[in-house]
């Protein structure tokens, strides 16, 4: 089977302490990965488990160390994931003020299959502007798991560690598989 690469953008929130569960899953599904964060991210995540597990720097900034991989592997899928309420937005509307945020906005340019799993309570997902972002991102053929069909909800303000656990990494990586071998991923594709 052909390695494929996987792109993942982790924002700060608390799953993102998880996506080594992500990175696990799929390099054993022939995935190769390497992980950008945003700059508020990186306190959520352990940097170091992340390059032992991919074989690359985690990137936060445009400016490259000299222990740096100048450039990443070309994308066959973008898992953008746990998405902040900020982020989405911002992706929505092509704000990059930062490395990771530009990296989306080029990925998505690209039409790279792209997954994006926001982590938002009940009171921000109801706001107008998030449910503009979220329907202009859909109609970029964004795959965003938020809904009924999805088996992701928003969860109640104030209760965001209790869904920490539930995050639903595996199901963004089948869609992302799926969207990257050409098969579309509704939202009732779970897996």
């Amino acid at each position: 089977m052909t390695r494929r690469h996987l792109q993942i953008v982790v924002c700060a929130a608390g799953p993102a302490a998880d996506v080594t569960q992500l990175i696990t899953t799929a390099t054993q599904q022939s995935w190769t990965t390497t992980v950008t964060a945003t700059p508020s991210a990186l306190d959520f995540i352990d940097a170091e488990a992340i390059e032992r597990l991919t074989g690359y720097p985690v990137r936060s900034t445009y400016r490259s160390s000299d222990r740096t991989h100048r450039s990443l592997p070309a994308a066959d899928a973008l898992i953008i994931a746990p998405a902040t309420y900020n982020s989405v937005n911002k992706i929505a509307l092509g704000i990059a003020d930062n490395y990771a945020l530009t990296a989306v906005a080029e990925l998505i340019g690209r039409q790279v299959p792209t997954v994006v799993v926001p982590f938002v309570n009940a009171a921000l997902a109801a706001r107008a502007p998030f449910q503009r972002a979220v329907a202009d991102l859909r109609d970029e053929r964004v795959r965003v798991f938020l809904g009924t069909d999805d088996g992701w909800e928003p969860h109640p303000p104030g209760s965001g560690s209790s869904r920490q656990r539930a995050f639903p990494w595996a199901a963004a990586l089948h869609a992302a598989t799926r969207m990257a071998s050409g098969v579309p991923a509704s939202s009732t594709d779970q897996g």
